[in-house]
């Protein structure tokens, strides 16, 4: 099993940062990749971020490109999504996500909120 924990959501004004954060733990030395989806409510989740956990290659979303930069500690496993010149648009919960085995584990997410 595998274990992740956000935190570093909260409420900021457009054109602000926020940095996320997502410890993993429990098998999560196998790690292969993690990233994030963010969920804005009535939306469907949507792909933000990801990061190949050997290499450290990375991918963004279209929205986020230039905006946002993902990076990870692998002695910390743990996983991180700076985010830059926020929007109102960007509000939504955001949802780490870790796989492990060919398996994707979820955190519980932590509320990002953009007030215009």
């Amino acid at each position: 099993q595998v274990q992740l924990v956000e935190s570093g959501g909260g409420l900021v004004q457009a054109g602000g940062s926020l940095r996320l954060s997502c410890a993993a733990s429990g098998r999560s030395f196998s790690s292969y990749a993690m990233g994030w989806f963010r969920q804005a409510a009535p939306k469907e989740r949507e792909f933000v971020a990801h990061i190949a956990w050997s290499s450290g290659s990375t991918s963004y979303a279209d929205s986020v490109k230039g905006r946002f930069t993902i990076s990870r500690d692998n002695a910390k496993n743990t996983v991180y999504l700076q985010m830059n010149s926020l929007k109102p648009e960007d509000t939504a919960v955001y949802y780490c996500y870790n796989i492990v085995d060919g398996m994707r584990y979820w955190g519980k997410g932590t509320l990002v909120t953009v007030s215009s």
